[in-house]
């Protein structure tokens, strides 16, 4: 097993609101030592879904709460401290995943189901990436989208 991360990566899951994509998120970023996975509330912690899901990997993960309504503030916050701000977004006008430079000290910001990320959210923050797609699905599951982009994160940041 590696070392644990120093990786400076927050994932802002606030507007994900199924909780088995939250607890796949949650597996995901503590496999990857993820800093912190925020979400809208905490109280998915203790729904099924999310546990099977997570398969124990909230036990470890650091979590923290920013309901959606305070996630424009939250987000001026996190740059004000340091951190770039990176909407994975579906966008056709964002940068392909594949050319993007990720800071050290970066926060993915990730979509609602079938929404995505609203024009306010994505207006704030410094960068939007899309995964490059080829097939006739016009989005990826956000907890696989956001697996491909934290893996990107970590291999960019060694």
């Amino acid at each position: 097993m590696a070392e644990k991360s120093s990786h400076e990566l927050i994932v802002c899951a606030s507007l994900v609101e199924n909780p088995m994509n939250l607890g796949g998120l949650c597996r995901t970023c503590e496999v990857f030592g993820v800093v912190q996975l925020v979400v809208a509330n905490l109280a998915v912690l203790e729904d099924w879904g999310f546990r099977k899901l997570s398969a124990s990997g909230h036990r470890w993960q650091p979590m923290a709460a920013c309901a959606v309504n305070q996630l424009p503030a939250w987000m001026v916050a996190q740059q004000q401290a340091g951190y770039e701000v990176v909407a994975l977004t579906a966008e056709p006008s964002a940068q392909l995943l594949t050319d993007c430079q990720f800071a050290q000290k970066t926060v993915l910001l990730l979509g609602r189901e079938l929404t995505g990320i609203p024009a306010e959210l994505l207006e704030l923050c410094d960068l939007a990436v899309t995964i490059p797609q080829y097939g006739q699905v016009e989005s990826l599951n956000v907890h696989t989208a956001g697996a491909i982009a934290l893996y990107e994160y970590i291999r960019q940041q060694g």
